[in-house]
């Protein structure tokens, strides 16, 4: 490791320095370190190397851990309360805020709006400053929030929207009978049989189209609250059924009628599974509320308007226009500003003073690139890097100094334009006596950093060591550092000689958020990256409609999305206009690799989730032990009785309750973390037991198998998209969406290929280190040479620099993007005008 403080010349401009002595969280090897406060410091290093151990897990761990001291138990429970890091003495820490990206919980009661506190300051705007009609008295700040019982529309209680069934909607057919299935809404096995079942005992004719049944029983069958419990004779036919009814023959069982709209509202309110919910929404329509129009807030409070918008119509506006609307008031410009000085003069002053603070707050948004969000807009449907900006400009605001801000990737899902007011942001708080501690891997970012720390040198048991630490120009001399090698190696360049489409994906008539009947052209068999600035369009291009749209014409059904929250407060997705034109002849396949997780629960992990775990317990059900005792496969996983741990039911882990403190998670006092009983963990492969495979990276695993191709092969897989140093049993809760995301790509990298697949990934190289990128593209465009086609959504300028095509979108956000600027080869577009791309690709092949 290269010293520290290299000279005393350099460690003369810093105040000050945080002092690290023998960290040893996660893979840190016992480290020692000294980092400047008042600072912009960089933790550099390939992917899983320790720089979040670093970073998150010691300094900001331990920050939080000495200010929660001083906090009462009780107050104490409200926190989400880190891990004690496993460090033995870090001084000169001030208190430390975290931005991270982890959304919390998603609700769509939560909003651009609240998480800036943006709407708070609006509603006291209309209430004390807004005009009310005539003879209205004036309503307080909480009427004007749809999630409080004073501002809720009393139809729709504040979600904007009213839901129904109709008959069309469930008998999409009335051609067929009920026999036939006429009842779409009904469910498809059991139930729906058990349902025609009870209306053959009550006599109505199921086996009459149901269009010349008589509308009052076509009526009561749908729509109806009764429940009669009726005898049930299944199998017997209408005639067999009324003889049994007549001489009271014993029923099979006594059946319960649930009407098809009951079955669905009752479906859709109680069951836990998304599928099921999925189906019955398709039987649900959904109108805005009479009341309020879908503004979601009662009568009163939508009569009052501040520069003639009611509060809900200003919230829908983009941030940029809201400050438009605002300015004048602030300034006190307005032109109906001298009437209302002199008439309400209280009033004057509460709206220049309101809208001065608001403008203030939203020129900070604005400065961060984010002036297209509108402050209805919720988090859910907000990318990570917008969640973690909005976060930010809050701080920015805050004036706070003193503190250390520990931010991870701030750079992602930026385009470069945006990283210039992202670094403008952090100088302004580092000028305000701020201290930076950034996890980064975006080259512009650790070049505009004061000091590196760079981690390494490689992943996993290989990393955690302190390669460097200290100014940026020094770390040209570390020869181990991944970091160095591509922070002052010259560029490639651009792709000099790119593929030749064999076809194109032609769409036309796309409106989807911002994008309002646009044509677009992908090109066939080739690797083409969608680039344009931050808001621009070009996730709801590509991962909205080209993926719906494809989808469709293959029968694809798309995954349900599991979110959290109420499925009636969700934004409902706008499926308005598009369609393909041509191309879709040379597409057979479809495959979308995207950053959400391979599960939700530790139970999850990497080994079940590629399948290479079966092959795995395989191999040691045909160990002589195993075949002795007569374990099948099954017996090797911690989710089943017979092999798992019973004291903790195969978690490893069991759960301490403490009071007014957060429960803390222990090694299974039985196995030990091991997951499997005694008796499972004695039968050994290759002197391994399971657990111990479990507990193996992906690199020592790949040698441990090396003779065991299916194995091998998917262990080869994951090695080459960057993820070596993952173990093979870590709970996907554990794992960052990019990691997810590689490990879906190594997936599907290890099914033999047949070309003619389109694959679809959002930004693949977020969270990666340059190096790691590397890897990634390497496999990508061996999928383009195997006969596929390749679109990336994609901000680095390297990956787009070696791309065969890109299509550029914009020029600006919002409103002001949803275009095709330009298209074609990368040095094309490097030369266009319009294009707030084209500067960023020319200076890479410039550097």
């Amino acid at each position: 490791m290269i010293s520290d403080k290299q000279d005393q010349g350099t460690s003369r401009q810093f105040k000050g320095f945080v002092e690290v002595r023998g960290a040893r969280e996660h893979n840190l090897k016992n480290i020692n370190l000294s980092i400047p406060r008042d600072a912009l410091v960089v933790f550099t290093g390939v992917s899983g190397s320790g720089k979040s151990s670093l970073a998150f897990g010691t300094l900001y761990a331990e920050a939080q851990r000495r200010y929660l001291e001083s906090v009462s138990p009780y107050a104490r429970r409200l926190f989400h309360q880190m891990a004690v890091p496993e460090v033995d003495a870090i001084d000169g820490l001030p208190p430390a805020v975290a931005l991270q990206q982890q959304r919390g919980t998603p609700t769509t009661r939560s909003s651009v709006g609240s998480v800036t506190t943006l709407s708070n300051l609006l509603r006291m705007l209309y209430s004390r400053a807004g005009d009310y009609p005539e003879g209205q008295s004036i309503i307080y700040a909480e009427a004007f929030s749809p999630n409080t019982a004073e501002g809720a529309c009393p139809t729709c209680h504040g979600l904007g929207r009213m839901y129904d069934v109709t008959e069309k909607s469930m008998v999409p057919d009335d051609s067929l009978t009920i026999r036939e299935r006429a009842i779409a809404a009904w469910p498809t096995a059991w139930g729906g049989q058990n349902q025609r079942d009870i209306l053959v005992t009550m006599g109505f004719d199921v086996d009459k189209p149901w269009r010349e049944l008589p509308q009052k029983d076509r009526d009561w069958i749908l729509f109806t609250d009764e429940q009669p419990v009726v005898p049930v004779y299944p199998g017997y036919t209408p005639e067999e059924t009324r003889r049994a009814l007549k001489r009271k023959e014993e029923p099979n069982y006594m059946g319960t009628f649930s009407s098809a709209r009951r079955h669905v509202f009752h479906t859709f309110a109680n069951t836990n599974s998304p599928l099921m919910k999925k189906r019955v929404m398709q039987y649900m329509l959904s109108t805005d509320c009479p009341t309020c129009q879908g503004k979601r807030l009662r009568p009163e409070s939508l009569s009052v308007k501040f520069a003639g918008y009611d509060i809900t119509e200003l919230s829908r506006l983009p941030l940029k226009r809201v400050q438009a609307v605002l300015k004048p008031f602030a300034q006190g410009t307005e032109p109906g500003h001298a009437r209302t000085e002199t008439e309400h003069p209280e009033q004057a002053i509460v709206a220049k003073r309101i809208a001065d603070d608001l403008c203030a707050r939203i020129e900070v948004l604005l400065d961060l690139g984010l002036g297209y969000l509108s402050l209805e807009r919720s988090t859910p449907t907000l990318s990570p890097g917008e969640l973690q900006r909005l976060r930010l400009a809050t701080q920015l605001y805050s004036h706070l100094f003193g503190v250390v801000y520990v931010l991870d990737e701030p750079s992602a899902g930026l385009h470069p334009a945006d990283k210039v007011a992202l670094l403008r942001a952090l100088d302004g708080l580092k000028k305000a006596g701020n201290s930076l501690f950034i996890v980064e891997h975006d080259l512009a970012v650790i070049r505009h950093a004061d000091w590196i720390v760079d981690v390494g040198p490689a992943a996993g048991e290989k990393g955690g060591e302190i390669l460097y630490s200290g100014p940026t120009e020094g770390l040209r001399q570390v020869e181990a550092s991944r970091t160095g090698e591509y922070l002052f190696r010259e560029a490639k360049g651009f792709n000099s000689d790119p593929r030749v489409p064999k076809g194109w994906l032609k769409l036309s008539d796309v409106s989807r958020n911002n994008l309002h009947s646009l044509s677009a052209e992908f090109p066939l068999g080739v690797f083409t990256a969608v680039t344009g600035v931050s808001g621009s369009g070009k996730s709801s291009l590509v991962s909205q409609v080209l993926v719906e749209l494809v989808a469709a014409h293959l029968g694809h059904q798309l995954p349900v999305e599991e979110e959290e929250g109420n499925e009636l407060e969700r934004d409902i997705p706008v499926t308005t206009g598009g369609h393909i034109t041509a191309g879709m002849e040379e597409i057979k396949r479809l495959v979308r690799v995207d950053q959400k997780p391979i599960g939700r629960t530790p139970r999850s992990n990497m080994a079940t989730y590629t399948g290479l775990f079966d092959h795995v317990r395989k191999l040691f059900a045909s160990t002589p032990l195993a075949k002795k005792r007569r374990y099948d496969a099954g017996r090797f996983s911690f989710n089943v009785a017979k092999g798992r741990c019973e004291n903790c039911q195969g978690e490893g882990f069991v759960m301490v309750e403490l009071l007014f403190l957060p429960s803390v998670y222990a090694p299974c006092p039985v196995c030990h973390g091991a997951r499997y009983n005694a008796q499972t963990l004695e039968v050994t492969y290759r002197d391994k037991n399971i657990a111990e495979v479990l507990d193996m990276t992906v690199d020592a695993a790949w040698e441990f198998f090396d003779e065991e191709p299916a194995v091998h092969r998917a262990l080869t897989m994951l090695r080459e998209v960057g993820l070596g140093y993952l173990r093979l049993g870590q709970p996907a809760t554990e794992l960052s969406g990019g990691e997810a995301q590689r490990i879906k790509l190594a997936t599907e990298l290890q099914r033999s290929q047949r070309g003619n697949t389109l694959y679809i990934l959002d930004e693949p190289t977020t969270g990666l280190h340059p190096a790691d990128v590397d890897k990634l593209m390497t496999q990508l465009h061996h999928l383009v040479d195997a006969g596929n086609t390749v679109i990336v959504v994609e901000h680095d300028m390297r990956v787009v620099a070696t791309s065969d095509w890109v299509i550029d979108i914009g020029p600006g956000a919002g409103e002001e993007g949803g275009n095709i600027v330009a298209a074609g080869p990368p040095a094309l577009i490097a030369k266009s005008i319009e294009s707030k791309t084209a500067p960023y690709l020319k200076a890479l092949s410039k550097r």
